[in-house]
């Protein structure tokens, strides 16, 4: 396994990290979450990543239970978490105010049975709170030995330059990383993120770098009773015999250089330098241990010339960053 620093802080996260979206504390059991964890930091991850909305705080939860189980030292792993969506029905109870985000932390340090984390995602911007307040409150926090740093989930080119700049002029503490989405299929922040978050020290640490499954190939035959696609609309949209044909042209390409379609699709994220890590999500330790394998694959540039004739697509905005319907419904 490989590290890289995030950001220009001196913070220091391995190349692939693992991620508790849609499975631990929901589709995947504990006891096998928990074995997806021990296997990852067995094979180098030293990341784990969470969020106070995944399965409704019991993914954190599950984290806990593991680090109480196992003994593997908590300071030597890199934990995060993010606050933003809705918890409760109060509604005070979701966003990034200062109440929000108080109430938030001390939910999640509950959960994950921890002092601190280190680092805390604001899981997506906040049209109705002032920057200044949700940057107040974080350097509070970090102030306070409760974060270590911060970091933005989800946010524009335009939100980063925002925010960046509102804590420079306030002598606050900066956010040191972004967390968007990228993978081959979804290239947006190739457009200005990349740049904006390197201009500005922030490392990137990537989510989704699978496409939902749809880049390991268990998908290229069609959609496996029971798999994520079967119950998922969105993957199944984007299944198109287009798409489908680019997947199965990607595994023959891996296939020939020795490796798996997951790895393979996994170097290309990590050819960036911008890239700090890849979160993946796992549902069995085996999973684990062939996309850390990614962490030591070198794709030559005629390899990647490869794989952009393949994909023959422009990076394009995603609906993602458009301005969310649960805010119309808050405005009116």
């Amino acid at each position: 396994m490989k590290y890289r620093k995030v950001g220009r802080s001196g913070l220091k996260v391995s190349e692939i990290s693992l991620g508790s979206w849609l499975t631990y504390g929901g589709t995947v059991e504990s006891d096998i979450a928990k074995k997806c964890m021990a296997t990852a930091i067995e094979h180098g991850v030293n990341f784990i990543d969470s969020a106070e909305i995944y399965a409704r705080g019991e993914a954190e939860k599950v984290i806990a239970e593991f680090l109480a189980e196992e003994t593997v030292k908590r300071k030597d792993l890199v934990i995060s978490s993010k606050v933003f969506w809705p918890f409760s029905d109060d509604i005070n109870r979701w966003g990034l105010s200062r109440k929000n985000i108080t109430n938030a932390i001390e939910g999640t340090l509950e959960r994950l049975n921890l002092d601190y984390i280190d680092i805390y995602y604001m899981h997506r911007y906040d049209y109705m709170t002032p920057v200044k307040e949700t940057v107040e409150i974080l350097d509070d926090l970090i102030r306070s030995g409760k974060v270590l740093y911060w970091g933005t989930s989800v946010w524009t080119a335009a939100q980063l330059e925002r925010v960046n700049a509102v804590a420079k002029e306030l002598h606050l503490y900066k956010p040191i990383v972004e967390q968007p989405l990228y993978n081959m299929l979804s290239r947006h922040i190739e457009l200005e993120i990349m740049s904006v978050a390197k201009t500005h020290g922030m490392g990137l640490t990537v989510w989704s770098p699978l496409g939902q499954g749809m880049l390991t190939g268990k998908y290229n035959e069609g959609v496996p009773d029971g798999s994520r696609g079967s119950r998922s609309e969105s993957i199944q949209k984007r299944l198109t015999p287009e798409n489908l044909e680019k997947l199965k042209k990607l595994g023959e390409l891996a296939k020939s250089l020795e490796i798996t379609t997951s790895q393979l699709a996994l170097a290309w994220i990590l050819r960036k330098k911008e890239i700090t890590s890849a979160i993946i999500g796992a549902s069995k330790p085996e999973h684990v241990i062939e996309n850390v394998k990614a962490s030591d694959v070198t794709l030559s540039n005629d390899v990647l010339d490869q794989i952009e004739e393949i994909l023959d697509n422009e990076p394009e905005w995603p609906l993602t960053y458009k301005p969310n319907y649960y805010y119309k419904e808050k405005m009116r």
